[in-house]
Parts: C-alpha cells; sequence; structure tokens
C-alpha cells in the first residue's frame, strides 16, 4: 500500500466527519495518510508530539509506564478520535505512550500546522474539545470499570470496543496487549478469552480474534461499555 494514498473515505475518522466543510479543507492538505502497524509508537512519553494522527481503523493504545517497566492501558483511541490531545491544549508533551494495539490505517499531519489551523477556528476547537471530554469520561470509566466489575466481563467490554473501531469481525489482538488492557497476567486472558471461545462468542488463535455472536457479548459485558459509548455518541453524534 501506498501511504501516501487515501485508503478510505477522507471522513472513516469519525471527528474528520464531524468538522464543517470549510475546516476540513483547512486541514486536508496537511493530512498524510499513513499505515498503522502493530506497535507502531504514534507519541512517546516525555518526548516532543511531533504529529497528531487521525485512527481511520485500528486501535491505538495510550500506555502508562511505571519505574519498574509495567505497563498498564489507560485509555484507547479509535476512529471516533485524535491522538496526540496534549497539543490540542497547548502542550508538546505527556507523561504517557500511544501505540498501536491493533493494526489499520490512519492521517497524520505535523502538531505546528494543527496548533495553527486549530487557532484559526472557533467551530473546530469545538470539535475537538467534544471528543476530548468524551475521552476523559471513557478513562473515568475505565477506572471505575477495574474497581468492580470481573475479568470477564471487562474482557468483553473491551472486545466490544476494539470490535466497534474495525471494518471487519476479525482482527488482531494479542495476549500481551489484551493483559495490558485488562491489567492482569496473561493467563488470566487465556481463561477469559478461552471461556468465551468454550461458549461460541468468539474464536480467538494466535492472536486473531473473531466476533461471532456480538449480541451475547453485550449480555456479558458490563453497564460500562454502554455509558462510554453513550457519551461518545452524544458527544459526537450517532
Amino acid at each position: 500500500m501506498d501511504a501516501n494514498q487515501k485508503t478510505l473515505s477522507p471522513h472513516a475518522n469519525r471527528l474528520l466527519g464531524l468538522l464543517t466543510n470549510a475546516d476540513y479543507e483547512r486541514l486536508r492538505p496537511h493530512l498524510q495518510a499513513v499505515p498503522l502497524e502493530y506497535r507502531k509508537s504514534l507519541y512517546e512519553a516525555d518526548k516532543s508530539i511531533e504529529f497528531v494522527w487521525f485512527i481511520e481503523t485500528g486501535v491505538g493504545s495510550l500506555v502508562n509506564t511505571m519505574a519498574n517497566g509495567d505497563a498498564a492501558e489507560v485509555g484507547t483511541i479509535g476512529n471516533e478520535g485524535i491522538v496526540g490531545l496534549p497539543v490540542l491544549f497547548g502542550d508538546r508533551q505527556a507523561s504517557t505512550s500511544v501505540y498501536i494495539q491493533v493494526p489499520g490505517v490512519g492521517l497524520r499531519m505535523s502538531a505546528t500546522a494543527f496548533e495553527r489551523e486549530l487557532a484559526q477556528s472557533v467551530s473546530m476547537r469545538k470539535v475537538m474539545l467534544q471528543y476530548a471530554h468524551a475521552f476523559f469520561n471513557q478513562v473515568a470509566q475505565s477506572a471505575a470499570c477495574n474497581q468492580y466489575h470481573s475479568l470477564r466481563q471487562r474482557c468483553c467490554r473491551w472486545l466490544l470496543m476494539t470490535h466497534d473501531r474495525m471494518t471487519s469481525d476479525q482482527f488482531l489482538l494479542t495476549q500481551e496487549f489484551l493483559a495490558m488492557m485488562l491489567g492482569v497476567q496473561r493467563s488470566g486472558v487465556s481463561a477469559a478469552a478461552g471461556a468465551l471461545q468454550r461458549t461460541g462468542i468468539i474464536r480467538y488463535n494466535r492472536g486473531n480474534v473473531t466476533i461471532v455472536d456480538r449480541a451475547s457479548l453485550e449480555r456479558q459485558s458490563c453497564e460500562c461499555y454502554g455509558i462510554a459509548k453513550k457519551e461518545f455518541d452524544r458527544l459526537l453524534g450517532d
């Protein structure tokens, strides 16, 4: 695939689809289509953020790394959002990192160009701030979910959130990433995924997940999936 060619429509990213035609035309000359490979780093903790990214398919993982090297996912970004929120708030650095957990495609532009265009459009800033609000709600909901809900419920929730960002029922999701998403050991992920597979809800083989019965997956998830989705739809449109 030629990284300079768009692989999907210009508005495959939900945020870009919410912009006015005038605002989108401001950004369009700066947008470069890029493949988002597994483990690709979009920005690193405590380093300057050089680009912002609009994911079209795939999932980015916002990760916080402890002093001992242990890492935990604190949020996910897909085709509903933008990677590089610190830039929106006038900063070029964060204590977290973002890298791709489920491969796909997206668009990127320089942080400098984004800051310049954002400063000239009130309507563009409003759309981006609405997403930031929705994202912070997702992070808060995830913190509560990790405290109160079972591993199986949380596993179902993350599978649903990932499925929402993809164009297929099948996608790459390794045990390593799922364990980081859920904050558990890989053995716990294996047990949870195995239970879902035995009941015919998913197929899971060598890091490839296939959603077989989405309705059952939703029934076995906790309420956090629906709450977070409702907030994104309220703020960004269904």
